[in-house]
C-alpha cells in the first residue's frame, strides 16, 4: 500500500491522481477531513426462527458451510441448523440426544460425522449424517473419564481428540469406518482438566488448553503416537480455555484467564514462540478462539462487552478491527468461521444464545500507519457524520 500527502492550496484540497470517492458506513463520529481507514467489519444477521434452548457453549460449521451445530444448556443440548443463503433453519433433533449440557462440538472434514463433548456419561456422543438426519453411533468401548469440554477432528477425519475433566485429561480416538477406538494415552499428560483442543491442518500437531501450568500442552504425532513437545518459553498467563491453529499451522492462539487473555505463538519446526501481544486486548478472560480459513482474521470469545474481539493479521502483527455494530448479548464462549470466512457464528449467554455475522465494510478515523497497513482502503472523510451513518470519503490508498 502506497503513501501520499494531502495539502491545502488556496483553501482547496489537492487532488491526487487515482483518488476516488465512495460512500461507507462510519463506525464512529468522524469529522470532515479526518484521515480514515476502511476495513472488513461484521454486521448481524436476523436470528434463526428457532433458537437454542439455553446458554450457548461450543459452535461449529461443517466443511461446506451448510450445517451449523450449536452446543448449549438445556435439552436437546445440541441444535443443528441448515443454511440456505443467509437463512439458518433448525433441523429436527437427533432421535437420541446427548445426556447432558454439551460443551464442545466438531464436524469431521467430510461433514459426515458430528461429535459432541458433554456432561454426564458417556461424555462424548458421535452422530453420522445422512442427508439432514443425524443418527447416533454406538459409544466407543472406552470412554473419556469425565465431562467432555473440547473436541476436534484432525484434517483427515481419522483422529478425534476430546479434552475433558479428570486424568488423563485428553482422550484420543482413531476412526475406522464408524468405529472409534481409543489410542494409548500420551506418555506425558496435560497437568489439569482439559478445556480446549485443536489439531493443526496437517494432523501433525495437537494442542490442548487446560488448567494448571503450563496451561497449554502441545503434542507431535508420529503414526498413532502423540509425544509432548517442550513447553513454549513464554506461557499463557493463566489456565487455557480455547485453542486454535491457523490454516497453515504457523500460528497457534490460546484464549485464557488473566490478561492479556489471548496469547499467540508462531511455530518454527517444533518450537512455538510467543508473539508480541496485540496493542488492543480482549476486555476480559478468553473463552474461545478461531482463525478464518485464510489465517488473516482471528476472533476471540470472551467475557465483558464487546464479548467478541476480531483481529486482522499483517505478518506477525494482529490489529483489532472495529466491533460489530450489534454485539452479542452476553459472555461469548464459542466462536467459528464458516470455511469461506463469510459467516462468523458466536455462542453466548442470554437469548438468542447464537449470533451470526456477515462481513461488511466499515470506516473509522486514524492517524496510525499500522491501521493503514490492515485497511482495505484509506483516505479522508469528505463530510462529517455520526456512527452508523453512510457518508462520503475520498480514497487515496488501496
Amino acid at each position: 500500500m502506497g503513501e501520499a500527502i494531502i495539502t491545502r492550496r488556496g483553501g482547496n484540497i489537492l487532488k491526487i491522481a487515482g483518488q476516488t470517492e465512495e460512500i461507507v458506513r462510519f463506525s464512529e463520529a468522524i469529522n470532515k477531513y479526518d484521515p480514515v481507514c476502511v476495513v472488513l467489519g461484521r454486521t448481524k444477521l436476523s436470528n434463526p426462527s428457532t433458537l437454542p434452548t439455553g446458554d450457548g457453549w461450543g459452535v461449529a460449521f461443517d466443511s461446506t458451510g451448510t450445517y451449523l451445530a450449536v452446543a448449549h444448556d438445556n435439552s436437546p443440548f445440541i441444535t443443528i441448523y441448515k443454511r440456505s443463503g443467509d437463512t439458518f433453519t433448525k433441523l429436527s433433533n437427533p432421535s437420541t440426544l446427548p445426556t447432558g449440557t454439551v460443551r464442545g462440538v466438531a464436524f469431521d472434514p467430510t461433514g459426515t460425522y458430528l461429535a459432541v463433548a458433554h456432561y454426564e456419561s458417556p461424555f462424548i456422543t458421535i452422530y453420522k449424517r445422512s442427508g439432514d438426519t443425524f443418527t447416533k453411533l454406538p459409544d466407543p468401548s472406552i470412554l473419556p473419564t469425565g465431562t467432555g469440554r473440547g473436541i476436534a477432528f484432525d484434517s483427515t477425519g481419522t483422529y478425534l481428540a476430546v479434552a475433558h475433566y479428570n486424568s488423563p485429561y485428553i482422550t484420543i480416538y482413531k476412526r475406522s469406518g464408524d468405529t472409534f477406538t481409543k489410542l494409548s494415552d500420551p506418555s506425558t499428560l496435560p497437568t489439569g482438566d482439559g478445556n480446549g483442543v485443536a489439531f493443526d491442518s496437517t494432523g501433525t500437531y495437537l494442542a490442548v488448553a487446560h488448567t494448571g501450568s503450563p496451561c497449554i500442552t502441545i503434542y507431535k504425532r508420529s503414526g498413532d503416537t502423540f509425544t509432548k513437545l517442550s513447553d513454549p518459553s513464554t506461557l499463557p498467563a493463566s489456565y487455557g480455555r480455547g485453542v486454535a491453529f491457523d490454516s497453515t499451522g504457523t500460528y497457534l492462539a490460546v484464549a485464557h484467564a488473566n490478561s492479556p487473555y489471548i496469547t499467540i505463538y508462531k511455530r518454527n519446526g517444533d518450537t512455538f514462540t510467543k508473539l508480541s501481544d496485540p496493542s488492543t486486548l480482549p476486555a476480559s478472560y478468553g473463552r474461545g478462539v478461531t482463525f478464518d480459513s485464510t489465517g488473516t482474521y482471528l476472533a476471540v470469545a470472551h467475557a465483558n462487552s464487546p464479548y467478541i474481539t476480531i483481529y486482522k493479521r499483517s505478518g506477525d502483527t494482529f490489529t483489532k478491527l472495529p466491533n460489530p455494530s450489534t454485539l452479542p448479548t452476553g459472555t461469548v464462549r464459542g466462536v467459528a468461521f464458516d470455511p469461506t470466512g463469510t459467516y462468523l457464528a458466536v455462542t453466548h449467554d442470554n437469548s438468542p444464545y447464537i449470533t451470526i455475522y456477515l462481513p461488511t465494510t466499515v470506516c473509522f478515523k486514524t492517524n496510525l500507519m499500522s491501521d493503514v497497513s490492515i485497511a482495505e482502503r484509506a483516505g479522508y472523510a469528505k463530510e462529517s457524520g455520526a456512527a452508523g451513518e453512510n457518508k462520503k470519503i475520498v480514497v487515496i490508498f488501496r
